[in-house]
């Protein structure tokens, strides 16, 4: 009789995914609870979560194809995420445009810009099926 513990290489690869799954959930309700206006005490902590693993996200996927390391990628995008955090704060203050629907507009088009950076600097061995035809 075989069990799903019988297996360790197949739990390890199918918890990622659902990670990854929880993670967009939580993002994108903190970024609907931020740009609604609606008042919830998971509003604040939501979108948090989307401003800091939005960009690190974003970061990670952009550096995928410098082949460096899982260790250096990790912290290298965590670092990144701050630095636009930061940035994008500091710009809206100097420009008086500060408000939450605002900076969580500017930090999702900086990460969907670094989404279509990664998606467009993939290596060919990336490439879906339908295109090599």
């Amino acid at each position: 009789m075989q069990t799903i513990f019988s297996k360790p290489a197949l739990l390890r690869t199918d918890v990622l995914p659902v990670l990854a799954g929880m993670a967009l959930t939580v993002s994108a309700t903190g970024a609907a609870l931020a740009l609604a206006g609606l008042e919830s005490p998971l509003r604040a902590p939501f979108a948090l979560f989307c401003l800091t693993v939005a960009p690190a996200a974003g970061l990670a996927a952009a550096l995928r194809p410098l082949a460096a390391g899982t260790c250096a990628r990790i912290t290298l995008s965590s670092a990144g995420a701050i630095l636009v955090d930061l940035l994008v704060a500091r710009s809206l203050r100097a420009l008086d445009l500060w408000s939450m629907e605002s900076g969580v507009t500017a930090v999702a088009a900086i990460t969907f810009f670094l989404f279509v950076i990664a998606m467009w600097n993939r290596p060919a061995h990336f490439s879906p099926r339908w295109k090599k035809l």
